[in-house]
């Protein structure tokens, strides 16, 4: 006969009242979630520069008094908002760059207007990002500048380098940058040419919506959604999980519009040709060799991306011509590569060594 000790009742005791606690915490807090407004993000003081279509290039006020004498650039993804990488204070890329003592700017995007549907890829890498460059060096008085691109805004970077390498752009550091984008599987199935007529949906929309974007985000994992607010529920009484699931759903569902000129060229050059990895991609007359990238080059890969595999990156390093060039291979995924406590152990100080010794 099993006889079950005092100190082993006790223990069960002391445990149901810790989870049925937990779970009168847990319902408290569900209420407060619906209820309380979303937590603040993008809060480190800036000033718009200049706004140019859809592109708004601000200058972050510094915090140190020691800048470093080479400013910074941030460009963003097309498809989501700059203030991932100014969540909140001590989680924000941007105020660890401030910090370091950087001078930083960033060029953010708002969705087109109507009469903005035939911007296209020239557009976004050739005139907002090269005159946000021109804006920088203005601002600063300086002759050169780093340009740090995220995603897409990634690509763009790489593509106005290699179309203008001698416009003082001094480094170039892009993560999650997709370069072959046939190694997007899943975006490519979804965009497939033989069932998705392209030319009908921007014809038809005009601006391609931004639930279409989200949407197609969501196909690469279908179940992320469900399984992230099952983890939600679970932590529901621990505040600081709160708080970062609430801002990276937040910013998930923040998605922006597309002008259709640029979705058209980005289906059918790049998904359907994938003329940049081939090196045939055409803008304006000029052919994007990213061979005639040649200043200093980082690409950080996030090692579980599902948004853009490690495939769709992994010919990037080696197209661009650059004599110093490095490619990291950190853990962590699309989104907490760049933000998040991954971000401030892994990404940030990465960024941060490459450029301290080529930003005096």
């Amino acid at each position: 006969m099993n006889h079950t000790s005092p100190l082993d009742i006790g223990a069960f005791a002391s445990r149901i009242q810790e989870e049925t606690q937990r779970a009168l915490q847990r319902a408290v807090k569900g209420v407060g979630y619906f209820t309380s407004p979303a937590p603040a993000m993008g809060a480190t003081p800036r000033d718009l520069v200049r706004a140019r279509g859809p592109g708004r290039l601000y200058h972050y006020r510094p915090i140190e008094d020691e800048l470093y004498r080479v400013p910074v650039l941030i460009v963003m993804a097309t498809t989501n908002r700059g203030y991932i990488l100014d969540l909140a204070p001590g989680q924000s890329f941007v105020e660890f760059l401030l910090r370091r003592g950087y001078d930083v700017f960033m060029l953010d995007w708002e969705a087109p207007r109507p009469e903005e549907k035939h911007l296209d890829l020239a557009d976004y890498a050739l005139d907002f990002v090269a005159h946000a460059a021109a804006d920088v060096r203005a601002e600063t008085g300086e002759p050169d500048f780093t340009i740090i691109g995220y995603c897409a805004g990634g690509m763009l970077s790489c593509i106005y380098a290699a179309v203008h390498p001698d416009d003082g752009l001094k480094n170039l550091v892009v993560f999650t940058t997709p370069v072959d984008f046939q190694k997007m599987e899943l975006f490519a199935n979804w965009a497939d040419k033989r069932y998705f007529d392209l030319d009908r949906m921007v014809d038809t929309l005009g601006n391609i919506p931004p639930e279409v974007i989200y949407t197609s985000f969501d196909l690469l994992r279908p179940a992320a959604r469900l399984a992230g607010q099952v983890r939600l529920w679970d932590n529901m009484w621990n505040d600081e999980f709160v708080k970062s699931y609430r801002m990276f759903d937040r910013w998930g569902v923040d998605a922006l519009a597309l002008s259709g000129g640029y979705f058209r060229q980005v289906v059918r050059e790049l998904f359907w040709e994938n003329r940049l990895a081939n090196n045939t991609l055409v803008l304006n007359g000029h052919r994007v060799d990213l061979g005639r990238i040649t200043v200093p080059f980082l690409h950080v890969v996030a090692e579980h991306d599902h948004i853009v595999p490690r495939g769709a990156t992994e010919k990037l390093i080696g197209m661009v011509g650059s004599a110093e060039k490095e490619e990291l291979v950190l853990k962590g995924g699309h989104v907490s590569i760049a933000a998040g406590a991954n971000a401030v152990r892994r990404m940030w100080p990465a960024v941060d060594k490459f450029l301290a010794e080529r930003s005096v």
